[in-house]
């Protein structure tokens, strides 16, 4: 059985993602944005994503470094939204496949 806080904190993730990738264009629709504003408005959510899988990197888990595995290799072929529901998603059946 997954943990409620599990879930919350999913689901928390994925609304302030959501909010870091649509709250510029909210505040800033009426303006032009320079390139280097626009690449930054871009990059937010990736780096939100990092923020998440990180410290898999430092993890001794079989699961969770199979579930990074998967997430790199999916981010190199697929957009944001395909990476981040592969990864979420993998990472949870791994973990309640080995532990």
């Amino acid at each position: 059985m997954i943990d409620p806080m599990t879930v919350l904190a999913i689901l928390a993730m994925a609304g302030v993602t959501y909010l870091t990738r649509i709250g510029g264009y909210l505040v800033l629709r009426n303006r032009t944005l320079s390139p280097r504003a626009t690449a930054v408005m871009d990059a937010a959510p990736g780096c939100v994503l990092i923020s998440v899988i990180a410290p898999d990197f430092v993890s001794k888990n079989p699961a969770d470094l199979a579930a990074l595995a998967i997430t790199v290799l999916t981010a190199t072929r697929l957009s944001m939204l395909p990476t981040v529901v592969i990864g979420v998603g993998s990472a949870g059946a791994l973990r309640w496949l080995i532990g």
